[in-house]
């Protein structure tokens, strides 16, 4: 009986060492079993990907975040670009008008994608800032003088690169990958001014929490000589905002007759800010003068595209 009782004990032991061994196998081969929570947070924030994406990324690399986020990214891209063949011939009319501002020079973008709610998340944002970046880049590496307008169109913009990073055209795979919508970098335009010249803008329906950047539905530029001397800014938003408002499709001249509401001409246009004057008679006021204009609507038909 008392050698029975030892045998038992013995099996026991032995079945004990045996299933903790086999734990501890299957928690080494399988590092799911030790995902850390807090490191999963950590990716999917800073990528943006889903919960189940990061944990399979970390359980891949066994939690090296830097690993798993590089090898996110390259599975991204790689869905990125096929999503993009197939949502190619989808109609992409929302989005966003990004505005960037240098010194005497200044960028406007249009990033569009299929809905409003995609062009609300942080990942289609960034991209309108990396194009907007990129385009700044781009043409502040150039040597320029005088005035310089660059339209750029969508073929243009994806060869560009993001400063120290990827390409544009990878970028916006990455972010088709990310988001599952059609995006496209439809058009940019860069300016750059005389030292004694100014560049006035203007964003409608701008995006909170942006840094250096305005983001919306509508965006304009406006190149001009003159004005007060403490309030060039001033003047160059109130003429960005009368560009927004009334879409002037063309300059015009000092002293155009106005023909009302159907005015088209910048110039003979009653100044939306102030409609005693006409947007050429406030310019006399202000002793300034209006040389060139940019307006973009997201999502609007372009001479080109008509």
């Amino acid at each position: 009986m008392a050698l029975y009782s030892l045998f038992r004990s013995v099996r026991t032991e032995v079945l004990k060492a045996c299933v903790t061994q086999h734990v501890q196998s299957l928690y080494t081969s399988c590092p799911s079993l030790a995902a850390d929570k807090a490191l999963l947070l950590k990716l999917r924030k800073s990528t943006g990907y889903t919960f189940i994406n990061c944990k399979k990324a970390l359980e891949k690399f066994n939690n090296d975040v830097t690993q798993a986020e590089t090898w996110l990214n390259e599975q991204a891209k790689k869905e990125g670009w096929s999503k993009a063949s197939k949502l190619e011939g989808r109609k992409a009319t929302e989005g966003l008008i990004g505005l960037l501002m240098g010194d005497n020079a200044a960028v406007m973008v249009e990033v569009n994608c299929e809905t409003d709610f995609v062009a609300r998340n942080e990942k289609f944002q960034q991209l309108v800032k990396d194009v907007a970046l990129s385009v700044m880049a781009h043409n502040s590496s150039k040597k320029q003088t005088g005035y310089i307008k660059s339209v750029l169109s969508s073929e243009d913009i994806s060869k560009l690169h993001v400063p120290e990073g990827p390409s544009l055209a990878d970028q916006i795979a990455l972010t088709i990958g990310r988001l599952g919508e059609n995006i496209g970098m439809r058009r940019a335009v860069s300016l750059a001014v005389p030292s004694d010249w100014h560049i006035g803008s203007y964003v409608h329906g701008s995006v909170p929490g942006q840094v250096g950047i305005e983001m919306g539905r509508y965006g304009s530029l406006v190149v001009f000589q003159g004005g007060p001397k403490d309030g060039t800014d001033a003047l160059g938003r109130k003429l960005g905002q009368h560009i927004v408002g009334e879409a002037p499709v063309s300059l015009g001249n000092m002293d155009d007759i106005p023909c009302g509401d159907s005015e088209t001409r910048l110039l003979p246009q009653t100044f939306l800010l102030d409609p005693k004057y006409t947007v050429g008679q406030y310019l006399t006021l202000q002793n300034a003068r209006v040389l060139d204009f940019i307006r973009f609507q997201c999502g609007e038909r372009t001479s080109q595209e008509e």
